[in-house]
Order: structure tokens, then sequence, then C-alpha cells
């Protein structure tokens, strides 16, 4: 594919020139390979390894566990798992929807419409099986994880803070010396993958 997204790919690669003005190159922020939501590195929706068994998590039993705490929409319920999970585990609507019409339709759950939005609550069996789960889902699947995970989105996510601030309200000598930073640190990090001992 060959969309807006992917910048242009010429003269020197992914690793070639930034557009002018851009501090990040021609993918921004979250650009492959290098931050929470590059491919291949990061506990991204789009990273390899652990992630995409450790997201998938129990979507029925977490279902139950947040609606036991209070009606919710579904929109809401994926964006409570997405902060309960610090970004690890975030089920996509195709799969929260349909277990929401299967839990209804096994009598645990209620829904009714509120300002154009299904809201859904527990029925009194629902609340029971809920009860009955002694372990919050979320916590296995951010357990489950790792710590690891977690730290390394906290990093990035500070790490793009900081810079982000810097190019906002930065003078054009504090931005050109954070962007040698960033250069500096993008060397040794390949460094310590080819193991060199500079790169220490």
């Amino acid at each position: 594919m060959h969309g807006h997204t992917m910048g242009r790919r010429g003269h020197g690669g992914p690793e070639g020139r930034a557009r002018r003005g851009d501090p990040f190159g021609p993918w921004g922020p979250g650009g492959p390979g290098f931050g929470p939501g590059g491919p291949g590195f990061g506990p991204g929706h789009h990273g390899r390894g652990r992630g995409r068994r450790t997201r998938r998590g129990n979507v029925r039993a977490a279902l139950l566990a947040l609606l036991n705490e209070r009606a919710m929409h579904g929109y809401e319920m994926i964006q409570e798992l997405d902060e309960r999970t610090g970004g690890v585990w975030r089920p996509s609507p195709g799969s929260v929807y349909p277990t929401l019409q299967m839990l209804e339709d096994e009598g645990l759950v209620t829904s009714r419409e509120e300002s154009g939005k299904r809201l859904f609550s527990l029925t009194d069996t629902g609340r029971e099986q809920a009860a009955a789960q002694t372990t919050a889902p979320w916590d296995e699947v951010t357990e489950a994880a790792g710590a690891n995970v977690l730290r390394e989105r906290e990093a990035f996510g500070q790490l793009f803070g900081a810079m982000k601030q810097v190019m906002a309200v930065g003078s054009d000598a504090q931005k050109a010396r954070a962007l040698d930073v960033i250069n500096d640190a993008r060397r040794r990090i390949y460094g310590i993958l080819a193991d060199d001992p500079e790169a220490e």
C-alpha cells in the first residue's frame, strides 16, 4: 500500500531526510520501528511478539467486570480496558459488540437507548456471574504482558512528550540540540544491536 501516511521512501529510504519542518521524519513520532506504535518494536497495536496474544484477553469476563461497576456504552468499555491496561489491551469493536450481544442473549446483560447510543447494564444473573470472578481480567492481561512492556510505553511517551514540547516552544538552537540528542540516541541504540562498545 502506498498511502499518504507512508511518506516518501526515496532518497535514502526510511532513514532518509525528513520533510522540511518535520523533526520526526516522514512517519512522524509514531514511525515504524521506533515508538509504541511502530511495527516490530514496542507494544503498539501493530507490534510483534507477545502483544497480540496478550491484548486479546478474555473479553467476556472483562465486560462483565466493567458492567458490574456501572452501566456503560460499548465504546466506553473499550476505552476503560485500554486505560486500565496502560494501552496493552484495547479490544476491537468487532470483538466487544458481538460479545455484548451474546451476553444479552444469555440474559446476563440488558441494554437501552440513551442519547442515540446503547447503554448496557447487568441483570441480576449477570451480577452473580460477575461477582464470581476473583481477579479483574485487565490485571491478568497486564501481568501477562510483563512490567517491561509497560515501562517501554511509559519511556516512549515521555520521550515524545519532551520532543513535542521542545518543538512547540523551544528556540531554533534548542530544537537543533534536541534533534542532535535524538540522532545520537538512535546511533547508540543501533550500536547496542550491533554490540558496538562505543555505543555503551
